[in-house]
């Protein structure tokens, strides 16, 4: 059977990643991007549709799993019956082409190994025909070739390559596994041993630039690594996770690809790594996207490909039985066509952040791109949408999604205040003060004491714990402290946060109910419960949330409380972007104060009301 999600690990090269199991077997990778089809597609489906394993042969008693400190590099510890064997897995960072590297060390005693290589092109639908060519083993199969170079002997065993072997103490064996295009050479060999210097240097030189003082640093680097890890770099965008189809809950049907870049999603990494002093990843994603929206406003799409592709069809893939059976899996997705008014109010407020504290803007002009999209919003902030959880049933006026639109007026009166930029800003005014007064008159509701998920609508939605976090209303107004007590009594499952009552699931988003806790909904929680000075119970909730990691520090999209276990996408941005936000929430606040020390004047209703502004983020489901 395949692994539970939480016994995987993530290496990769800021271009695609791979998920390495607790066993020793890869099971995922796509080369030679994140949106690549796969070659080892053993996680949606069984070992023939491909995976890399190199295990010890015989009794295992038990296996521990760490990454080299502050580095992508992976160390599975195996102790077997016969001794003790270290295996190092890691991606350098990208060259010419794409590595993956495996090293063996023997620590003690004499360890009998296997290695099963069963490459599978186009997600497990291809098998690639083999040859030796200068003492590596190469696969082709129409664009794709990949070799295999090792000292060990291989040889053929049915559809697969084997290798035994025996290590013992002090013994380093290597094995490298590189992508090239069919019709081009393979590269010169990769040094294993040089690679994995550079690779653990050039990690170790990311971390030390991150300007992060504050508490639970190992699980904020481990988080930061992640996000740097789905970076794609050539372009600077950012994927939502390296995986598709990793089910919402096992056996059911919410299986998604998120291996694109979700403006949401990307926006809210940005701020994460901003707030940490990674100016270049902020500046490199604004690039990104002004280059993918270019065009019509009324054409911007809520994602996009790695670089910038607007094309992403969702197609089933019949021949994959999906994660321990959860159907269908799919790739590409199909929301990239919906109507999501937040969209707007995220990627403005991104590009006002990133204006005060990044690099100089590129020649296109970013103001201009904001100033389209703003003379689009006027005319369309009244229409129903989408929603941040990207409902496949009619569209609403979700709460959440007009708050966003104004947010996307707020950021843009203070371009004009605070950094003279021109604009139409009484204008701008008028229309974010008319946004805030229909929001507090038709997305309140009284008798439930909350902000509900839409308007006339009674049911609860966690995305409107955001109000506070952008600066809509401050902590401390009643309809936000309201709003929390009831979320919290009413939308909470064992201590967990669900995005909305699952038993209503059907009528919002026309899909079969059945889901996870949304992490990320209960980190905005820890957020809100800080910024009104309950710190004891946020930090109780926060350290229950760190609870939740794999034994590496990876977090998922959700988690089943009933049955214990991480379920979708794996690991998540947006989740690990809501965990470095939550500590940094944390860590500087010992009462009410602003998110990150930023106190804003918020305006609403035509008065000024002292707001907390945060740079936060929703996710899809």
């Amino acid at each position: 059977m395949t692994l539970a999600i939480e016994d995987y690990a993530l290496i990769g090269d800021t271009e695609t990643a791979a998920l390495v199991g607790a066993d020793g077997s890869i099971d995922w990778l796509c080369l030679p991007r994140f949106d690549s089809p796969a070659v080892f597609a053993g996680l949606l489906g069984d070992h023939g549709n491909g995976r890399w394993s190199v295990a010890p042969v015989g009794g295992l008693r038990r296996t521990t799993r760490r990454y080299l400190p502050d580095t992508l590099v992976l160390e599975s510890t195996f102790h077997a019956d016969d001794g003790v064997v270290r295996l190092l897995d890691f991606m350098p960072p990208r060259g010419r082409t794409a590595d993956l590297v495996r090293i063996v060390e023997g620590v003690e005693g004499r360890v009998p190994m296997r290695m099963d290589l069963a490459l599978r092109f186009d997600y497990g639908s291809t098998i690639p025909w083999l040859r030796r060519i200068d003492g590596a083993l190469s696969a082709v199969a129409g664009p794709d070739a990949v070799y295999l170079r090792t000292p060990v002997t291989t040889r053929g065993a049915g559809l697969t390559t084997i290798a035994d072997f025996v290590v013992g103490p002090g013994d380093r064996v290597p094995f490298v596994l590189g992508w090239h295009p069919s019709h081009r050479p393979a590269p010169d060999p990769v040094d294993a041993e040089r690679a994995l210097r550079s690779t653990t240097r050039w990690w170790r030189r990311w971390v030390r630039a991150s300007t992060y003082e504050g508490e639970w640093r190992d699980e904020v680097v481990r988080s930061l690594i992640t996000l740097k890890a789905l970076t794609y770099a050539p372009t600077g965008g950012i994927v939502a996770a390296p995986t598709t189809s990793l089910p919402e809950q096992v056996g059911g049907a919410r299986n998604w690809d998120y291996r694109y870049c979700w403006l949401r999603d990307a926006t809210f990494t940005l701020y994460s790594l901003l707030a940490a002093g990674y100016e270049a990843e902020a500046t490199a994603w604004r690039d990104w996207l002004l280059r993918a929206a270019a065009g019509m406003p009324s054409e911007l799409q809520i994602m996009y490909g790695v670089r910038g592709e607007r094309r992403l069809e969702e197609t089933v893939l019949p021949w994959l039985a999906g994660y321990r059976g959860s159907s269908p899996v799919r790739v590409g997705n199909a929301a990239h066509r919906q109507f999501q008014l937040d969209v707007y109010g995220e990627v403005i407020d991104s590009l006002h952040q990133t204006r005060r504290v990044a690099a100089p803007e590129p020649e296109w002009d970013a103001w201009p791109f904001q100033k389209a999209l703003l003379d689009f919003l006027e005319g369309t902030w009244q229409n129903p949408d989408e929603g941040i959880w990207e409902v496949r049933g009619e569209r609403q006026h979700f709460t959440h999604s007009k708050v966003m639109a104004w947010v996307a007026f707020d950021r843009a009166v203070r371009s004009v205040e605070e950094l003279h930029l021109d604009g139409p800003v009484e204008r701008w005014k008028a229309t974010r003060d008319e946004i805030h007064r229909q929001v507090c008159g038709e997305g309140y509701d009284a008798e439930v004491g909350s902000f509900t998920q839409a308007y006339g609508s009674r049911r609860l939605d966690a995305a409107v714990l955001m109000i506070p976090l952008v600066g809509f209303l401050p902590a401390d107004d009643p309809r936000v402290v309201s709003t929390v007590d009831v979320i919290s009594t009413r939308l909470v499952h064992d201590g967990f946060v669900l995005r909305y009552d699952p038993s209503t699931a059907t009528d919002v988003d026309g899909l079969p109910a059945g889901e996870g806790a949304f992490l990320p909904c209960s980190f905005w929680l820890v957020d809100n419960l800080a910024l009104m000075g309950r710190r004891r119970e946020a930090v109780d909730r926060f350290e229950r949330l760190l609870d939740l990691r794999n034994d590496v520090g990876l977090l998922s999209e959700e988690y089943d409380p009933v049955a214990r276990r991480l379920v979708g996408n794996f690991p998540q941005a947006f989740t690990h972007v809501s965990l470095i936000d939550s500590a940094a929430n944390l860590s500087v606040r010992r009462g009410p104060a602003a998110h990150r020390g930023r106190h804003r004047e918020v305006h609403g209703e035509g008065d000024h009301l002292s707001g907390h502004a945060r740079r936060d983020r929703p996710r899809p489901g």
